[in-house]
């Protein structure tokens, strides 16, 4: 199981180590004007890039085990996102997560550190069994994002809803994302607040025991987002 899991995510996880060659911190440096930049638009794009990770099922996770995963998601850069130099904004995130019966609650962190750009987060979640194949779950996330040349305070909140079809789990979800941006060692700093809607449609697929890969798409108002993981629940 070890070596299917590591083929698994070295599949995933390779493409983002070839294809986002540009390092986000150093591309954000050679392109911010303070004075005709569209920080808004930049701070959008980042927040669907963090919101993506939300979820990957409606499902829970079992008690007393763990859930622990790798995902690759990307951003296609908003129209008006006149800093980003690449047509994608992307980054590989892991998470861990894990159940609290009393409460019905699971507790997850997720990080990520690339190129230039770290993470760190954490959230909660909420999940309602409404028949044995179907499972809908709120969740709720923090998150503290930065580079050499900016800080970000991230919060989302998300439904999603799945169906269990052998291994097979299809789900839809909604999400809200409020991002709080602030430049530093500029002259003069500037800061951004903005928030929007993401609808995200995926299937989760479970080959093997414990194993479980997954893809979706993520649709804003102001841009478009992937995603792709791999992970195991034990």
């Amino acid at each position: 199981m070890k070596k299917v899991f590591l083929v698994v995510l070295s599949f995933i996880l390779l493409p983002a180590l070839v294809w986002a060659d540009t390092n986000i911190a150093d591309d954000f440096r050679a392109h911010y004007n303070p004075a005709t930049s569209n920080l808004s638009a930049y701070n959008k794009d980042l927040n669907t890039l963090i919101g993506l990770n939300d979820f990957h099922t409606g499902k829970a996770t079992s008690f007393p085990g763990f859930d622990i995963g790798a995902t690759f998601g990307g951003v296609k850069t908003g129209s008006d996102n006149n800093i980003s130099s690449e047509d994608y904004l992307i980054t590989p995130f892991i998470t861990a997560e894990t159940m609290v019966p009393v409460l019905n609650t699971t507790f997850v962190v997720r990080g990520s550190a690339f190129n230039g750009f770290e993470s760190i987060g954490a959230g909660i979640k909420y999940n309602y069994n409404v028949l044995e194949f179907f499972d809908v779950t709120l969740a709720g996330f923090y998150d503290h994002a930065q580079t050499d040349w900016y800080t970000m305070e991230h919060l989302s909140f998300s439904a999603v809803a799945s169906a269990s079809v052998l291994f097979f789990t299809p789900y839809l979800g909604v999400g809200y994302d409020y991002g709080d941006l602030s430049t530093k060692k500029y002259s003069p700093n500037r800061s951004t607040s903005d928030d929007a809607a993401r609808w995200t449609a995926g299937v989760r697929v479970s080959p093997f025991p414990l194993l479980y890969v997954f893809g979706a798409y993520t649709q804003t108002a102001s841009n478009a987002g992937f995603q792709a993981g791999v992970g195991v629940n034990f």
